[in-house]
């Protein structure tokens, strides 16, 4: 193999290298691992909820950003939005969660 196909090569690999590693982050800087962990959380929160006798037939959208938590929806009653709020705090991985869920 002559040195300018290898150097060729290396130059290529190079480009494949950086891009593949680049690539690894979102434009906020954050890694596939943390959206992933987002998408845990946002899913256990939905399916506890959904899981709940207390919340039956209660629509709360759930988001998660860096493990913060946004609940939003409309809620009957305080012991609704109160026990949404536990439900979502009990989830592993979740630091902080934002109750805005308006009591009709």
């Amino acid at each position: 193999m002559s040195q300018k196909l290898k150097h060729i090569i290396v130059f290529i690999l190079m480009v494949c290298y950086s891009t593949f590693f680049s690539a690894c982050y979102t434009p906020a800087g954050r890694s596939p691992g943390d959206v992933v962990d987002d998408a845990t959380i946002t899913t256990q929160i939905k399916t506890s909820l959904l899981a709940e006798k207390v919340l039956s037939g209660i629509a709360i959208s759930v988001t998660t950003f860096e493990g913060e938590v946004i609940l939003t929806g409309a809620v009957n009653n305080y012991k609704q939005k109160t026990r949404a709020s536990d439900i979502a705090n009990s989830i592993r991985g979740v630091k902080k969660v934002e109750n805005l869920l308006k009591i009709k």
